[in-house]
């Protein structure tokens, strides 16, 4: 990494569809659909809705036979109605569906830790989409990790890079490279030291595939919209990432300007700014630089704490450079004035700025100078920025999936439902999943879950511990909400 001076990462060209990404090409934005997939008009006509949005890429969830082969209807449907949309299958469980996938979409991708590859059925799945020019996402997750790579590493941005070469190291052999990586966790500083590894990993190797960057389960709301930046942003300031994801649990189609937000924001990011302590900085460690416990926000400045504000076009690099040069004792304070009219534009684009910052545990305060808003909003802004960096915990986190066609209930409505009665209680992590994919491991830190476990059913999770099965979705929010009394974290609002 040149900490100097900003430059996007080489990457090889990979083609999805009439899209092309990596080398030289612009970050391409994309989104999932939350419809059934054997759902052909609904899945038809979210596509257009999101691709209408501004998305070039699309992904859908294929975890049966019924799903993979609606793909057969699906795409000459979309292309029938103008749209070259590219299209893409999302795998978990099952190769022969990645098959079966293989026929139709643009892209295929596989979860090395859900995804069973006994045998050549990589091989066979890598030779059918190099003959129709498929390419294929090698997606790990932080919470599905293969029992082989747990063992060894556990949960750890270790063993998810482990969990990508494993597949990456095959996929060379095979001389394939139509290949896309990512490394998703709704943990941000696990899901950017993973990445950060990752990339060190293969430019070790020679490995230029293109990245995929994404936060999972960011929840929703201002809330959700802070998380994805801080997490994307800090990789895009590093100049690592090639497509972008924003996962909110809303409509997928409030995902695309969000993800248009931050392509649009580090699209001109340039600037020479020289570091004289290298030796400082941890990237793919949390090292704070000073003995201060909690970061702070602009209203709690006391005479200790310096103030440096960043005025250029490329304020992350300014701010690194400066406070990797201030004195470790020195608690700093960083500041930037936005000017934006819109709170989810200046809270964005804050929060892409700013989150590098205290995810690698070099700042000690953050100062928003927003003239036009708020100081209440301000504030706002600032804690959950603190809060989504992982420093600084001042308000419920709810770690929610976007949904997808393996929900099996409203998770919007639950989610609105579930903050309504909860908001009000400081410190606690809820998670909100859609299904059991993914759902249990990514939460896997929260105090509490409530996870679909089949159609308008819920099970209820005490940590990863199973408390509460099939629980009737309607009794689902009253019995979380006696769980958490009864294990003494409920307060009165």
């Amino acid at each position: 990494m040149n900490l100097n001076e900003y430059a996007r990462r080489y990457t090889c060209e990979v083609n999805i569809g009439d899209s092309i990404i990596g080398g030289e090409h612009p970050i391409a934005v994309q989104s999932m659909t939350n419809t059934a997939t054997a759902d052909i008009v609904a899945s038809v006509a979210q596509i257009e809705q999101i691709a209408d949005a501004g998305a070039p890429i699309v992904r859908l969830t294929a975890q049966g036979r019924r799903e993979g082969e609606a793909f057969a209807e699906i795409v000459p449907r979309l292309r029938a109605d103008g749209y070259r949309t590219a299209v893409v299958a999302d795998i978990h469980f099952v190769p022969e569906i990645a098959s079966i996938a293989a026929d139709y979409v643009d892209k295929v991708r596989i979860n090395p830790g859900n995804y069973r590859l006994d045998g050549d059925d990589l091989e066979r799945l890598v030779e059918k989409c190099r003959r129709r020019g498929v390419a294929l996402r090698i997606g790990v997750n932080h919470g599905s990790l293969a029992r082989h790579i747990f063992d060894r590493y556990g949960d750890t941005p270790q063993g998810m890079v482990a969990s990508a070469m494993e597949f990456l190291h095959r996929l060379r052999a095979a001389d394939f490279n139509q290949v896309v990586v990512s490394m998703k966790s709704s943990n941000t500083r696990v899901m950017v030291h993973a990445y950060r590894l990752l990339v060190e990993a293969m430019e070790r190797e020679g490995m230029h595939y293109p990245i995929h960057l994404g936060v999972t389960e960011a929840g929703n709301d201002l809330e959700g919209r802070i998380k994805s930046a801080v997490g994307i942003g800090a990789l895009l300031a590093d100049g690592i990432g090639d497509t972008i994801r924003v996962s909110l649990t809303e409509p997928p189609q409030n995902e695309v300007p969000v993800a248009q937000l931050l392509v649009e924001h580090f699209a001109k990011r340039e600037g020479y700014f020289p570091v004289t302590h290298p030796e400082r900085y941890s990237p793919t460690e949390f090292r704070r630089r000073t003995d201060i416990l909690t970061p702070i926000t602009h209203d709690e400045i006391t005479d200790r704490f310096c103030v440096v504000e960043a005025t250029s076009d490329n304020p992350t690099a300014e701010w690194r450079a400066a406070l990797l040069d201030a004195e470790p004792s020195q608690p700093v304070v960083i500041r930037r004035r936005y000017d934006d009219a819109d709170i989810e534009t200046l809270a964005v684009r804050a929060a892409a700025d700013m989150g590098m910052l205290f995810l690698d545990g070099l700042a000690d305060g953050v100062w928003i100078d927003a003239p036009q808003h708020e100081p209440e909003q301000v504030r706002r802004i600032e804690l959950a920025i603190l809060q989504a960096a992982r420093v600084r915990i001042s308000q419920t986190e709810y770690i929610a999936c976007p949904s997808c066609g393996r929900t099996l209930y409203d998770i919007e409505h639950a989610l609105a439902q579930i903050k309504e009665r909860t908001s009000h209680l400081k410190g606690l992590k809820i998670g909100v999943m859609g299904c059991i994919v993914n759902g249990p491991g990514e939460m896997a830190d929260a105090d509490y879950g409530y996870v679909g476990a089949a159609a308008g059913r819920i099970t209820l999770y005490k940590g990863r511990e199973v408390v509460a099965r099939n629980i009737p979705q309607e009794e689902a929010l009253d019995a979380l909400i006696e769980l958490i009394k009864a294990n003494g974290d409920w307060r009165e609002a």
